[in-house]
C-alpha cells in the first residue's frame, strides 16, 4: 500500500514538472515572466543595411520580445529574433554601430557571440 501511494505522488510530481516545462518552452510562464507580451513591430522609412547577430541566452517567447524591444529602441534600428535558431537580425536606416547593439542586448540580459 505504501508503495502504491508512493508511486501515485512520483507520477503526480512528473507531470506537473513535464507541464511546467511545456509551458516554460512555449513562453507562458516559467523562467522570464512568460505571458503574452509582445512588442511593437517597428518599421523603418527606408532599409540601408541589414546584419545577422547571434543571440546566447535565450528560451522562451518572453527572451525573444525582450531582445527586440532592447533592439528596437535604438534610433534608426529594428530588430527581429528568430527563437529557434537564436539569430537576432537588425535592420538599420542609419548606420549603427556594433557595440551599441551588443550593449543594448546585454543590459536586456543575454550575449551576443
Amino acid at each position: 500500500m505504501e508503495n502504491a501511494i508512493l508511486l501515485v505522488l512520483l507520477a503526480v510530481a512528473v507531470a506537473v514538472g513535464v507541464w511546467y516545462t511545456v509551458r516554460h518552452f512555449k513562453g507562458e510562464g516559467g523562467c522570464c515572466g512568460g505571458g503574452s507580451y509582445r512588442p511593437k513591430k517597428k518599421k523603418l522609412p527606408h532599409v540601408i543595411g541589414e546584419r545577422t547577430f547571434q543571440v546566447e541566452g535565450m528560451h522562451c517567447a518572453h527572451c525573444k520580445a525582450r531582445v527586440e524591444e532592447a533592439v528596437n529602441d535604438i534610433h534608426g534600428a529594428a530588430g527581429r529574433v528568430d527563437l529557434k535558431r537564436g539569430l537576432l537580425t537588425v535592420r538599420f536606416s542609419q548606420p549603427v554601430d556594433d557595440a551599441v547593439i551588443a550593449q543594448k542586448v546585454e543590459r536586456a540580459g543575454y550575449h551576443i557571440k
